[in-house]
């Protein structure tokens, strides 16, 4: 019985040069998430903490520049929200595109061995059928945790914004 190693490795030679690049561009899309859950573990209720402290730490709060210098702060802390987001989307986006480019490949590949060999042999063009099908599955996977994982994403980060608002208030 072949281990995990090779079973992985006999997917990947069976889905093509395509599903190679496919395999980096969901690596870096979940490399990504988790940055933004590490951020948000570790580094965004300091950082959320600090800007709070900061306004509420201000005796006046309803002029002008007190408004200026709120938005200022929540500005800052919404940008450090949204990091990394937009890269996030485009991998997610990138996934079904780069499925769809092993599926051209691998027809490419059946059409090569039925203009070389005829149509008369399914052997013969059952690596390009799988070479077709399996980057189509890959992406499509990775599209779907990926938009499942930008979906939670998005959802935290939009309460985060409301808290935040709500946290810095303009009465004493």
């Amino acid at each position: 019985m072949f281990t995990a190693y090779e079973q992985v490795y006999l997917f990947m030679e069976r889905g093509g040069d395509v599903l190679f690049a496919l395999l980096l561009v969901i690596f870096l899309l979940w490399l990504f998430i988790l940055e933004r859950i590490i951020f948000f573990s570790f580094t965004y209720h300091p950082q959320l903490a600090q800007a709070v402290g900061e306004w509420e730490s201000r005796k006046e709060r309803t002029s002008w520049h007190a408004h200026q210098v709120r938005e200022d702060l929540t500005s800052q802390v919404k940008m450090a929200l949204e990091t990394n987001m937009t890269t996030i989307k485009m991998l997610v986006g990138l996934c079904p595109l780069f499925g769809l480019l092993g599926t051209v490949t691998g027809m490419i590949e059946v059409f090569d061995i039925m203009a070389f060999l005829g149509s008369g042999s399914p052997k013969a063009m059952a690596s390009g059928i799988s070479k077709a099908t399996i980057p189509t599955m890959a992406g499509m996977v990775g599209a779907i945790t990926g938009v499942f994982a930008l979906s939670l994403l998005k959802r935290y980060i939009q309460r985060q914004k409301v808290q935040l608002e709500d946290k810095m208030t303009f009465d004493h």
